[in-house]
């Protein structure tokens, strides 16, 4: 079984808390009220133990980082991923922390949908935190050219999964995130026009290609930095999308939720 390293992809993530701007507070909380960022840095697909116990595990392969976690933090072993181990859904699970089964990508890094005649369409993994399952056979992200317009990231109620940003964002912090899964652009067809707006150069440059070059892709930064000062602020071009249930909302840890398996009458493994 794999072990996802929850130190924090770069195949994987990077994000960045910290005060938001000259003037304004950010407040973290802490005990002592002296942290000021938080840095969470996540590999994927990097193992701890040994698969074959004559080859050094991946992390005795980087002795700088091993050394660094047992001489100035913690390590903790006995962290198991979602089942099939795979990319998204290991990123997702540690970033909402609940498996697939209770925020929409139970599978990864991509599925079938059916459809209502029984034929059934590819689904990918990866998609911004509020959009819709992405097909590839449909770029733009038309609703009218796919059956299933069902938020990716889903709770077993139906519900837009939690954001793992939401805290932050509301205790006055600026989040920066940076090939993270689902919490940066992630498809430039639906997603550049819903936070540069659908008459924006951007967007006009999304159309004519979904599947952009370069200079579109480095939009995508600049674009979750507005959406960030956007949460916090509510103003400017940017639009906040979460809804507002699931931004504050929490996941319910009773026994019967734990034990509560969601129906996916249209998805398939």
């Amino acid at each position: 079984m794999r072990r996802v390293l929850a130190l924090l992809s770069v195949v994987g993530s990077l994000v960045l808390t910290a005060p938001a701007q000259a003037g304004t507070t950010c407040v973290l909380d802490s005990a002592r009220g002296g942290i000021q960022r938080v840095i969470y840095i996540q590999f994927d697909n990097t193992h701890f133990r040994r698969d074959n116990p004559n080859v050094p595990s991946d992390l005795e392969q980087i002795p700088s980082l091993l050394n660094f976690i047992r001489g100035k933090g913690t390590i903790l072993t006995n962290d198991h991923t979602g089942i099939i181990s795979h990319t998204g859904t290991g990123i997702l699970s540690s970033l909402t922390g609940v498996y697939g089964d209770r925020m929409g990508v139970p599978v990864s890094n991509s599925f079938r949908y059916f459809n209502p005649n029984g034929t059934s369409n590819t689904g990918v993994s990866f998609a911004y935190w509020t959009d819709a399952i992405f097909d590839p056979a449909n770029p733009t992200g038309d609703p009218a050219k796919q059956t299933d317009n069902t938020f990716n990231m889903l709770t077993a109620d139906g519900k837009n999964a939690p954001a793992p940003w939401v805290a932050y964002t509301r205790a006055g912090c600026d989040v920066g995130l940076v090939a993270t899964a689902n919490a940066v652009l992630e498809n430039t067809g639906p997603d550049v026009p819903k936070v540069f707006g659908v008459n924006s150069p951007e967007a006009a440059a999304a159309l004519a290609d979904p599947y952009p070059a370069e200079p579109a892709r480095r939009n995508r930064h600049r674009a979750h930095a507005r959406v960030a000062r956007a949460f916090r602020n509510n103003k400017g071009n940017a639009r906040t999308l979460l809804p507002e249930p699931t931004a504050g909302r929490r996941h319910e840890n009773d026994r019967e939720q734990r034990n509560r398996r969601r129906a996916l009458p249209r998805r398939l493994a």
